[in-house]
């Protein structure tokens, strides 16, 4: 039956009507043909008729018909053809038994394929690859593996076929020790290393992330095919290793192989990881000489390109080139927008593409929410949440995570903590954002209670959750927890982390311990901008001027420019140490010497300076040569010199300018109340109250914190809610008449209640900052530093307190007010009465 090998299937069909009986191996033969060439239902009706005309099968016949019945994945067919063979005794032989597991497990039923497998008594290579095969097309990889493991343990050894599969499963499986022991199997059976299974081993060394081992096997390849320079290419990039992709590509070009679209939109990859534009257009260029700028994967690896290149208007050409849009390539485009700071053109987008009914998924929305974030657009995150909801996605874990970080960021901590408390998972990313949120938002000991109940879930914090919650010690000045933040980052190895050091140095810094600042901003390796700024601004916080100066000098000689950032807390230093021509200096020769134009807050610093120095006609010029118009930290630094040099006509412009930039602010109507009151214009305060009553202007009341065996405690003025309260005034009675026989005076100038002097001690005697050291005196170990912070500018009165308290203690007492520390020592204050 050659006929049969030439496809003229006519010719052979009428050989076999004409041939008197023709017998089965005339029909088997015809029968194999068809299957051979594909053509199934001719197969199966050939075999139903066989069956009529009473013709027997034999161990050629059933082979081919349960092919067809594969090919078809016709169970029903098969069950019949098997029933057949079971009852002709052919179930038994080799051949059929292999054909019969192949068609149940094309079929789906992979158990009887199994079943049927364990039952042939002679088992060979070819029954084992057989089942090999099915399994991996059913995507039964683990399966698969194990069935492998099976046969090693059997007397079958495999072929290079077998291996070849299992290769395959490695790289899916991205199980590089099972290839590593395939590779030394083949090696030690002498099997050659043929272009599909070296093509395997490839891709599967590069999917397990050992990619020296992918490009050593490919290097063994005598004549590489694109497949395997697509592995290779690909595997490079995968694993970061871009540079090399690229340099393998070009290997590719100078082999004569050329690049298919898959090896270009993994060299588009690579551009944009390095930022390579030049190559990326080059490789755009080849894309079209091969008429494949239209391929999808292709166009979503351009648009991914020249967003990260930065090129979001070749980016969005791309993307509007393209006949056909997915959701993949929407969000390449939002994500692009995104990533280049262009937020409210991805929300743009993503509203089209909502109002255009076109599918999104859980990357649109946790995409479009990180632009939500930064633009704080409370009311679209909200909208988005309402979508995510009603779509059925809102349950996917990054969606919930990326609502819960944009509602912190967008300072709505009751929504995000309400997301928090209904999620059904425990993770890192949860926390970094819940925890974020209350450190940026001043709910500082909330992130610390959450750090804790992490602790208890047994979840290992980042650095990233480190950096925050040592931010969070700083505004609340919680030394002691932030040196046990400090003991945890040294125990997880974050201190190599460039954000968590210069976190450790702002939280000693503005936790009122200097030295521990310096020791920890010694020990960053590479200190960058922001390291030498939080360091020369905890030297300027302090009142050290002349080492904020020292160090600024020390960060030029090194070859680190300053940034604007910097040079405030410079002027800050001089400004806190009194440095007036150091500080005139700088500030005049910033732009010439550093290319920075001075902002709000340098003029702010220098006109501070003056004013304090009492060169109060030098500020006001200053104020009036601004380029543009003064916020209110310009005004608020003039008005704060009026105060202090009892300046009434000064202060009342001052102020008016306030009341237009900032009416609801409470400070300008105290600073002015204060002017009025030192001159003794009792009228002008009573003023200044009942406009503050009229507008509804309410004065920031005076908090003082300290903390004490990791719980901070709050004061206000008077308070009488410590549950120590009879103790602390017990012993500000006590300090008060050692105090007195010292020579401690009350300073009742300052006080703006136009009651008699009597009541102005009482007032004065019970500030929040005079409650928190009493407490500290009773509750911390003697001899202990106190640590106190406030959120409004120290009185004079206090300040002249702590100094005679600190003397007759014996201890050192340490002040953070909304401007700078001070530090209270042996009668006397580090900022020489200057602040």
């Amino acid at each position: 039956m050659c006929c049969c090998k030439v496809a003229n299937f006519r010719y052979a069909r009428k050989l076999v009507d004409e041939s008197f009986e023709p017998d089965v191996v005339s029909w088997s033969s015809l029968l194999s043909g068809y299957v051979q060439n594909g053509f199934v239902e001719e197969a199966l009706l050939l075999f139903n008729e066989m069956f009529l005309l009473g013709v027997k099968c034999n161990e050629y016949t059933f082979p081919s018909v349960l092919k067809a019945c594969s090919m078809k994945r016709d169970l029903n067919m098969g069950r019949k053809v098997h029933g057949m063979a079971v009852v002709t005794g052919f179930e038994s032989d080799g051949f059929v038994g292999n054909t019969l597991v192949v068609m149940y497990a094309k079929c789906g039923l992979l158990d009887d394929s199994k079943r049927l497998f364990g039952g042939i008594v002679e088992q060979n290579v070819v029954s084992w690859n057989a089942l090999f095969s099915c399994y991996v097309q059913s995507e039964l990889r683990g399966e698969a593996v194990d069935l492998f493991k099976e046969m090693m343990r059997s007397v079958i050894r495999p072929n290079e076929f077998s291996i070849s599969i299992i290769l395959n499963v490695c790289a899916g499986l991205q199980d590089g020790g099972l290839g590593r022991t395939l590779h030394g199997l083949m090696l030690k059976m002498g099997l050659d290393l043929d272009q599909f299974s070296a093509n395997a081993l490839v891709d599967t060394y590069s999917k397990a992330r050992e990619i020296e081992g992918a490009v050593a096997v490919f290097q063994e390849i005598a004549h590489p095919d694109v497949v395997s320079w697509n592995a290779v290419i690909a595997g490079c990039v995968l694993h970061d290793r871009n540079d090399l992709a690229l340099m393998m590509l070009d290997e590719m070009n100078s082999s004569g192989t050329s690049p298919n679209v898959f090896t270009l939109s993994s060299a588009l990859k690579a551009c944009a990881a390095m930022r390579f534009r030049e190559l990326g257009k080059q490789l755009h260029s080849c894309l079209i000489k091969r008429v494949a700028d239209s391929d999808l994967y292709a166009s979503v690896g351009l648009i991914d390109m020249y967003s990260k290149c930065e090129m979001m208007d070749d980016a969005r050409r791309a993307y509007d080139s393209m006949p056909k849009k997915d959701v993949i390539a929407w969000n390449a485009l939002i994500s692009g927008y995104s990533q280049c700071g262009d937020d409210l053109e991805a929300v743009s987008l993503f509203s089209k593409m909502y109002n255009e009914d076109i599918d999104f998924n859980q990357t649109t929305i946790s995409t479009v929410l990180k632009s939500v974030a930064s633009l704080l657009a409370i009311k679209v995150c909200k909208q988005i949440h309402s979508i995510s909801i009603k779509s059925g996605i809102y349950s996917d874990f990054y969606v919930i995570n990326s609502l819960l970080d944009t509602y912190g960021k967008c300072n709505h901590i009751d929504e995000a903590s309400k997301i928090f408390e209904e999620r059904t998972w425990e993770d890192l990313v949860a926390y970094t954002s819940m925890i974020t949120a209350y450190s940026q938002y001043g709910d500082g000991e909330e992130a610390l209670k959450l750090y804790l109940q992490m602790q208890d879930a047994d979840i290992k914090p980042d650095a990233f959750i480190c950096s925050s919650l040592l931010n969070a010690c700083a505004k609340l000045s919680a030394y002691e927890q932030g040196k046990q933040l400090h003991v945890h980052a040294i125990k997880f190895g974050f201190m190599c982390d460039i954000f968590a050091s210069n976190s450790l140095v702002n939280m000693y810094a503005k936790c009122g311990s200097i030295e521990d600042a310096d020791r920890a901003f010694f020990e960053i390796p590479n200190r960058g901008i922001v390291s030498w700024s939080a360091m020369i601004g905890g030297y300027a916080q302090h009142g050290h001027g002349k080492e904020a100066l020292q160090l600024f000098n020390q960060m030029l000689r090194v070859g680190v420019p300053p940034n604007h950032i910097t040079l405030v807390s410079v002027l800050c230093a001089c400004n806190h140490a009194g440095l007036v021509n150091e500080g005139r200096q700088y500030f005049e020769k910033m732009e010439e010497m550093f290319g920075i134009k001075p902002t709000q807050e340098h003029y702010a610093c220098m006109i501070d300076l003056l004013g304090r120095s009492g060169k109060l006609n030098e500020a006001v010029e200053l104020v009036n040569s601004i380029p543009f118009e003064a916020n209110g930290s310009v005004w608020g630094a003039l008005l704060g010199a009026a105060r202090i040099h009892k300046n009434i006509e000064l202060g009342q412009k001052a102020a008016e300018m306030l009341y237009d930039l900032e009416p609801d602010k409470s400070g300008t109507h105290v600073l002015l109340a204060n002017i009025y009151a030192s001159a003794g214009m009792w009228e002008n305060v009573a003023k200044v109250r009942k406009v503050m009553k009229d507008s509804k202007v309410k004065k920031e009341p005076g908090m003082s914190w300290i903390e004490i065996k990791d719980k901070v405690y709050t004061f206000i003025v008077g308070d009488r809610s410590h549950s120590r309260s009879d103790e602390i005034y017990a012993k500000l009675d006590q300090l008060g008449d050692l105090l007195s026989k010292a020579g401690y005076s009350p300073v009742v100038e300052i006080d703006i209640h136009n009651v008699n002097r009597s009541e102005k001690e009482k007032l004065l005697y019970h500030h929040s900052e005079k409650l928190a050291v009493a407490f500290g005196l009773i509750a911390m170990p003697p001899g202990a530093p106190i640590r106190v912070k406030k959120n409004i500018r120290i009185c004079v009165d206090c300040h002249t307190f702590l100094k005679f308290v600190c003397k007759i203690v014996s201890r050192e007492i340490i002040v953070r007010d909304i401007n700078r520390f001070h530090h209270f020592k042996d009668g006397s204050c580090s900022c020489g009465d200057y602040w």
